[in-house]
């Protein structure tokens, strides 16, 4: 007999923030799933809130809905850092796993702690990393590791370079771009970087006023290069007011280039993300001539309904097909992963590494030279001078 997973969101909208990504329809039409709780605070609209995620019942709190429910996986749908620790921490000592939003925390004490505490209670959290599940980043890296482009070079990462370009673009953003370079090449080895404010380079006592709550961030222009396993960079920019074309455009995406071409995948919220290739060995910079990359889905779910994709630009819910599917991929894996006894394909210590490497940025910065992985200060280095 299969086994019956009971599911409760946690999705507080009495908390003003941007738009989220549809965490909160992850499990929805999968098979022997039951979404036995909706918690939000904000008591407006709920039969609408509860009729998307198809929850049985509401509660205002997490500690009351732990109380009176026993779900096997909470989904934490909060994009502000700063909710996430204590939210798992009453999850974990519950003995639920978890399906939890980027970045996982801007403290990287806090991330340490989470990776002790999953392992200390025997949980497995799946983060919302999208692109390790996102079937033309996956794509990308079997075309990589089949030697498409030959060897790999460098991997150029943008973030949106947007209002927000710099340090908050680096956690909000970057998170994802940093993330997927450890995916496509592995941990990073060391990192030396150049953060600047008005084209001055800026100082521990520096801070960006943020849109959103991130934790500490400085900086309008950020440059940073990563030195990964077989000489391969890694590089990630950010410069704030490049490109500020919302809703359908974006600077923000990843370019792996190699001695015989390479693949680039630019991210649009408004349509299909589209993978690319050059077969050119010729520099990038000449021009190189792209091709597109037909992408061919060979995973099912057995027993899952369609995907509903009317759902997507629904309030809480990009535009973009890429992340209805891949939120659907990381529910299912995490359920295989919870019954293997495994770690999700995102995982909470591929956050802690993006979060590790964004520290990373700043403390090459500061130190004005090469910094090494993994990191043997886990203070903030912009706090950590002051």
């Amino acid at each position: 007999m299969s086994r019956r997973w009971r599911v409760a969101i946690l999705k507080d909208t009495s908390k003003p923030m941007l738009g989220l990504h549809g965490l909160h329809t992850a499990f929805r039409d999968l098979p022997d799933v039951e979404v036995v709780a909706h918690v939000d605070a904000n008591a407006a609209d709920l039969e609408r809130k509860m009729a998307w995620t198809g929850a049985r019942r509401h509660y205002a709190t997490l500690p009351e809905m732990l109380a009176s429910e026993a779900p096997d996986i909470v989904v934490l749908c909060s994009r502000h850092p700063g909710d996430h620790l204590g939210q798992i921490e009453a999850a974990a000592a519950a003995g639920c796993h978890i399906y939890c939003e980027k970045p996982l925390t801007a403290s990287l004490r806090e991330a340490d702690r989470i990776v002790a505490l999953a392992e200390q209670e025997g949980i497995r959290i799946c983060m919302a990393h999208p692109g390790r599940y996102a079937l033309v980043f996956r794509t990308m890296k079997a075309m990589l590791e089949a030697g498409e482009i030959g060897q790999p070079l460098t991997v150029y990462g943008l973030g949106k370079c947007d209002h927000r370009g710099g340090g908050e673009d680096l956690i909000v953003l970057g998170t994802h771009i940093l993330d997927l370079q450890t995916f496509l090449l592995g941990e990073p080895e060391h990192v030396y970087a150049a953060v600047t404010a008005g084209g001055r380079p800026v100082s521990c006592g520096d801070r960006t006023e943020t849109v959103e709550p991130i934790g500490p961030a400085a900086g309008d222009s950020i440059y940073a290069c990563f030195g990964f396993p077989g000489g391969v960079r890694g590089v990630f920019e950010s410069r704030r007011g490049l490109y500020d074309r919302e809703p359908d455009g974006t600077l923000m995406g990843i370019t792996v280039s190699g001695t015989e071409g390479a693949l680039s995948m630019r991210f649009d919220d408004a349509a299909t993300r589209t993978l690319r290739i050059s077969r050119s060995r010729d520099p990038l910079q000449y021009g190189a001539r792209f091709e597109d990359v037909p992408l061919r889905e060979d995973r099912v779910i057995p027993g899952a309904e369609p995907l509903d994709y009317s759902l997507c630009g629904q309030k809480d819910i990009p535009r973009a097909r890429y992340f209805l599917e891949a939120n659907r991929f990381a529910a299912w894996d995490l359920m295989r992963a919870i019954e293997k006894d495994r770690q999700p394909l995102s995982n909470v210590t591929h956050a802690r590494l993006a979060l590790e490497m964004i520290y990373g940025i700043y403390a090459a910065h500061l130190a004005r030279g090469l910094v090494s992985f993994p990191l043997r200060r886990r203070d903030h280095p912009l706090e950590e001078c002051m």
